[in-house]
């Protein structure tokens, strides 16, 4: 399988902005050094400062969910609980 690229979006509660953004920009650093990332860039919407993206590339699937079900990405999830509005994932591969 070629390179996995991953849409994460994620829009935060009206009054949670803050916090999803800062506990988002935790995971930069100690996910850029992990095996097999090779690009993990977080985007915020221009209109919706509550929507954010991660545009994010990976050498694998494999080690893209070892990733997901590293520690810190536990810890992001219990610091967001009940900050989130939606969040959606798409898994694509590069045709082009």
């Amino acid at each position: 399988m070629s390179k996995l690229t991953i849409l994460a979006n994620i829009v935060a509660k009206a009054d949670k902005v803050d916090l999803v953004k800062t506990e988002l920009l935790k995971l930069i650093d100690l996910t850029r050094v992990e095996e097999g990332c090779l690009e993990y860039n977080l985007h915020q919407d221009n209109e919706n400062p509550a929507h954010f993206m991660f545009f994010e590339n990976w050498q694998s699937r494999e080690l893209w969910q070892h990733h997901m079900n590293a520690d810190y990405m536990a810890a992001y999830g219990t610091a967001v609980d009940g900050a989130i509005e939606s969040w959606t994932l798409n898994e694509m591969s590069h045709i082009a």
